[in-house]
């Protein structure tokens, strides 16, 4: 599976709190929700981010609450994956319960520019920055990992 879209970018300690902000959280719909990603941080995110889009940040993405709201709507605005030098452990797990791919790795985070285009392959966790023509590998998921990101998150994966 590969994943292949154009870069918004984010630094350190990007926390569920600004991914989703609280005070949107008594919103039901999934749609509605995710129009408001990331707005205290780049009101035109949800303007400009297109279906298959990658978002690149650096350390401790997703730290925060443990909300699963926030992986939701960053998968539900478009993004096809989140490349980041570490991740909260909760929003991992989350990421991963909802099936939004999501890799870890700071080479990539550091050299990956906003608005470069980017390509992932997730079976061998090679990542291409297709605007700088550099490479870079993070460590792919293992098998039943990836078959429940492939399943859509754990629910599908349960159910099929």
């Amino acid at each position: 599976m590969k994943a292949k879209g154009r870069v918004f970018k984010y630094g350190d300690n990007v926390d569920t709190d600004v991914i989703i902000p609280a005070r949107y959280l008594n919103i039901q719909d999934k749609k509605e929700l995710s129009s408001h990603a990331m707005e205290d941080i780049d009101k035109d995110f949800v303007h400009n981010v297109e279906k298959g889009d990658i978002m690149v940040a650096r350390r401790n993405f997703g730290c925060g609450s443990s909300r699963e709201h926030a992986p939701m709507v960053i998968k539900e605005s478009g993004i096809s994956c989140v490349i980041a030098d570490t991740f909260a452990r909760i929003f991992f797990r989350n990421a991963i319960n909802i099936g939004l791919p999501i890799l870890e790795c700071p080479a990539a985070a550091e050299a990956i520019s906003a608005g470069d285009e980017v390509e992932v392959d997730f079976d061998t966790g090679v990542i291409t920055d297709i605007t700088k023509g550099k490479s870079f590998n993070a460590e792919p998921f293992p098998e039943f990992m990836q078959k429940i990101i492939n399943s859509n998150g754990l629910v599908g994966y349960i159910n099929s």
